[in-house]
């Protein structure tokens, strides 16, 4: 492992929860204007998880903390993996199993709004997976290898080949990250049918440690989408930077202009954009290599 990567792999272990709170929080701000409010302040996500750390903890189900934590500590392995320029198709891997144990967490409680939200949670993840794996695929004929280390040093950004695939994953980003239309899972407004889904019985400590997994697992994505953009020449970090926050800022707007589709419209969509959009530049890829 070389020097930068260790850096790297210390800075997002260290980092990544700041960068994904202040993201969460420029998500509420953003999304408060859309809607003609003032919002919360831009800290507000940590204010939320700290004051959750600090509640009265009641449990619910004595499993569900270590279900919690085992899909904590996978989702930063994950990271881990990739900030290291490890193999992607194992990063991604480690991910859906991390999302195994998360779904697990939810079912122990047994309680109808989380159980409902488990199960949905199983559905998101076979509209999104076919897209995920394709993505790997791609980078493989695009640059011949897995290795997260030789994709970012190729000469050209992978998405000069890979345009089809980068769609696909930004659609299936919608499905990851819970964001209407296909918050099928969660949701965030306690009014609607599904209450808060697979985190309805999550309380004090173990909704802070969802909270702050998916700040992780935010920053793992959004290095993805880098992913496509960066090459060897130095300043492609800032056209890497640029593409994050206008992905990121693309899932707000979607947010908030979306109203949620029932799970049959989500797994249509999505792989039906996996396919005409991937399956598509797979062909030309394997063509023109």
């Amino acid at each position: 492992m070389s020097i930068i990567s260790i850096i790297l792999v210390i800075a997002y272990v260290l980092l990544a929860p700041i960068i994904g709170g202040l993201l969460d929080g420029f998500d509420r701000k953003i999304s408060a204007r859309m809607q003609r409010r003032v919002g919360p302040p831009l800290l507000q996500p940590f204010y939320d998880v700290i004051k959750l750390f600090s509640k009265q903890v009641i449990i619910v189900s004595r499993s569900q903390m270590f279900f919690l934590l085992s899909y904590m500590v996978l989702i930063i392995v994950t990271g881990v993996m990739f900030f290291a320029g490890t193999d992607i198709l194992m990063c991604f891997f480690v991910m859906s199993t991390g999302a195994t144990f998360l779904y697990f967490a939810a079912m122990v409680t047994s309680t109808p709004y989380s159980t409902m939200g488990g199960n949905r949670e199983l559905i998101q993840m076979l509209a999104y997976e076919p897209a995920v794996l394709l993505t790997c695929v791609g980078f493989y004929l695009a640059e011949g290898t897995f290795d997260v280390d030789a994709i970012a040093s190729s000469r050209y950004s992978s998405i000069i080949y890979l345009p089809g695939f980068f769609i696909a994953f930004v659609f299936i980003l919608t499905i990851k990250m819970r964001k209407s239309p296909f918050d099928l899972s969660t949701s965030h407004h306690m009014h609607q049918e599904l209450v808060k889904g697979l985190t309805t019985e999550m309380g004090a400590r173990n909704l802070a440690l969802f909270q702050v997994t998916e700040w992780y697992e935010n920053v793992f994505l959004m290095g993805v989408v880098g992913l496509y953009v960066i090459n060897s020449t130095w300043w492609s970090v800032f056209y890497a930077i640029g593409a994050v926050l206008i992905v990121y800022f693309l899932e707000i707007l979607i947010d908030n202009t979306s109203a949620r589709v029932k799970w049959d419209t989500m797994i249509k969509l999505s792989w039906g954009v996996t396919l005409l959009s991937a399956g598509v530049n797979l062909i030309i890829l394997m063509v023109i290599k």
